[in-house]
Formats: C-alpha cells, sequence, structure tokens
C-alpha cells in the first residue's frame, strides 16, 4: 500500500489541461513512474464517453502499458475525472477498481480543479496524501 504519492506540479497541471479539454465527459488515464513518485501521464480514452463514469480503451490501455514497460517505468496509479464530483472515490470507483496503484481523482470543485489520490482495496478507499513538488 502507497501511503504518499509523489508528483511534480507540473504533472498535476498537465492532467488538469487533460482532463479540463475533455470535460464535461470524465477522462482517464494511467501515471508511470517508480516507487511511490509518478513521472508521466498517459491519457487513455474514456471508451464509455460518460459524464459519471469511465471504462479505459482497451487497446490505448495496452499501448500505454507498453510504453511504460519499454520506458523501464512502472504502472503508479491511474486517473480519472469526476467533472461534477464527488471529491472522493464513487462505489462504482471502489467496485471496479483492478489494479493495486494509487487512484488520482481530479474534481471541478466550483472553479477550479482538485486533485486527491486514494488507495482502493478490499472494497475500502484510503485517502493517499499527494506530496506536490516543483
Amino acid at each position: 500500500m502507497i501511503l504518499t504519492l509523489e508528483l511534480r506540479q507540473s504533472l498535476i497541471d498537465e492532467m488538469i489541461t487533460y482532463v479540463d479539454q475533455r470535460a464535461p465527459l470524465e477522462a482517464c488515464g494511467l501515471l508511470a513512474g517508480k516507487a511511490a513518485r509518478a513521472e508521466k501521464m498517459l491519457g487513455v480514452l474514456n471508451q464509455a464517453q460518460s459524464p459519471v463514469r469511465f471504462v479505459m480503451d482497451p487497446y490505448e490501455q495496452l499501448h500505454a502499458f507498453d510504453w511504460i514497460e519499454s520506458n523501464g517505468l512502472d504502472l503508479v496509479g491511474i486517473f480519472h475525472s469526476h467533472p461534477t464530483g464527488p471529491e472522493t472515490a464513487s462505489p462504482t470507483d471502489i467496485l471496479e477498481a483492478a489494479y493495486a496503484v494509487v487512484h488520482v481523482i481530479l474534481s471541478y470543485t466550483g472553479a477550479q480543479w482538485k486533485a486527491r489520490g486514494f488507495w482502493i482495496e478490499d472494497g475500502q478507499a484510503s485517502e493517499v496524501t499527494l506530496q506536490i513538488t516543483e
């Protein structure tokens, strides 16, 4: 279990730009890195094309996994957006979580996007600290 995920502010900004461009639909993707440090985001098409649900396109997801492996990195996180909330993992997110990684949820709160991290295991979501570096 990862209790803290380290990310550069520029990576958070890149994720926010990505999900904002796809709003009001949910957007999703993978985070590649080492140990508990995310170094790269890879956007994956939301096959569901829904404002309240995401299903990663299997071909784009496989391509992203190939990129991660060929660059000597590991899957450290999955991100997706909640354009209209909530700020936490939804019951669907918890039910469908398939990887032991940090789930970063970007929710739109008022006039800005907010990122929060969660570890989902055994039907429970526990908050993970997102340590933002420069």
